[in-house]
């Protein structure tokens, strides 16, 4: 599906997007029925638009109510969001039922209101079990006080993201987008890159590619790291200036349809020949990432994959990516006392780093998809040439100049 066309056609099978609607609802309403829950209350943007397709403006910062959702048994999801004229003049898959007004999740009295609505559209939660994913203390007293014999639980991890762990075919098509829109938004940043620019510059140049590509939003601010803020590791990008020689961390992340890329490499800023001690790190840190990769099958554990990439990481090797760019599975320590089973069909994202404050620091990442077979490793990008002493045998990009 990633060699194809962003455009749906009728001579060729690619991205269907009703058809992806469809499949992402019915896995959540199959997992809703498979938990000991009778509704969801969803506060999540990302996961307005997994259960209804509702594409929010994203921002900053998380505002609780911008888009709400509830599913319940037996009933279709139900949406509150500012934008409901416009989500009920473009989004036609939904009844005018299914639409209402933003939801006032900043006063208390709001809230209630709210919570009177749900149970007039999907009936009695008296003495039922309803999910919700993010709760604060303002609303547990306003929604307990119009069910006051409702028992509230977490719908999160045991029922969305038990949902979400496995991609549909056109999810892994919408990942795959993302992450080619991100490796060409590198390229550019990498063109870009020399002596005397700063770290903004190099990230403006790939911001600019990514939206102009048609990128929504990134997966995060993106991180240009350069010179000693890579070694300890700083996970943002300043004004500062790149000069000759420096070690230049890349980590950035293109949106495609709600779904994220996220890549990283590490190059020398400049025509030079990086220190024997950089080219130390840089090989640690890439068999990290590939040992950790080949480890990825049906089957094998989140902790396999985290031990193989040993000791080069910071507090977590990786994570999931989806309409969240960091879902399940996780990849941290805590992956070997309580392991989760790779399944065909999740998505994550690997992130080893190796690092020496003086000499600087390593981050490197691909994205990967669990396969039948193995593994599908669907970043192509290279890694800087000058940094790599022994290529792997599961890289099969780099190298192809020499």
């Amino acid at each position: 599906m990633s060699d194809y066309g962003l455009i749906p056609v009728d001579w060729e099978a690619r991205f269907d997007p009703q058809r992806m609607l469809r499949e992402r609802l019915q896995r959540a309403k199959d997992a809703l029925n498979n938990s000991d829950l009778d509704a969801l209350f969803v506060f999540r943007t990302e996961d307005a638009r997994y259960l209804m397709g509702y594409r929010h403006h994203l921002g900053p910062a998380f505002i609780m109510g911008n888009a709400v959702t509830v599913l319940a048994r037996g009933h279709e999801p139900i949406l509150w969001s500012m934008d409901f004229e416009h989500c009920r003049h473009r989004m036609p898959w939904l009844s005018p039922d299914q639409i209402r007004p933003r939801a006032n999740f900043r006063e208390k009295i709001g809230m209630k209101r709210w919570a009177e609505q749900v149970e007039g559209l999907v009936g009695s939660l008296a003495g039922k079990r309803v999910g919700i994913d993010i709760w604060d203390i303002n609303m547990e007293t306003a929604i307990r006080e119009v069910f006051p014999t409702t028992t509230f639980a977490d719908g999160y991890q045991s029922v969305l993201m038990r949902a979400k762990e496995i991609k549909t075919q056109d999810e892994i098509h919408c990942l795959k987008i993302a992450n080619a829109i991100t490796e060409a938004a590198l390229d550019r940043a990498l063109e870009f890159l020399r002596p005397g620019v700063k770290e903004c510059e190099v990230l403006a140049v790939a911001w600019k590619t990514m939206t102009a590509m048609g990128s929504e939003w990134t997966q995060c601010s993106n991180i240009i790291c350069s010179g000693p803020y890579t070694a300890p590791y700083r996970r943002f990008t300043s004004d500062r200036i790149i000069r000759n020689g420096d070690l230049v961390i890349l980590d950035i992340g293109a949106g495609y349809n709600g779904y994220w890329g996220d890549l990283t490499r590490t190059w020398i800023c400049g025509n030079v020949k990086p220190t024997p001690a950089m080219r130390d790190l840089h090989q640690k840190c890439y068999d990290a990432l590939f040992n950790a990769g080949s480890k990825v099958r049906p089957g094998a554990t989140n902790a396999e994959v985290f031990a193989a990439a040993e000791p080069y990481v910071l507090d977590s090797l990786g994570h999931g990516s989806g309409v969240n760019p960091w879902e399940a599975p996780y990849f941290s320590p805590a992956s070997k006392e309580s392991p989760v089973a790779l399944k065909e069909g999740m998505a994550f994202n690997l992130e080893p780093y190796a690092g020496k404050p003086g000499i600087g620091g390593i981050r490197l990442e691909n994205d990967h998809i669990v396969t039948a077979g193995g593994v599908d490793i669907y970043t192509t990008y290279p890694f800087d040439e000058r940094l790599v002493n022994d290529l792997h045998p599961l890289d099969t990009t780099t190298g192809r100049t020499r």
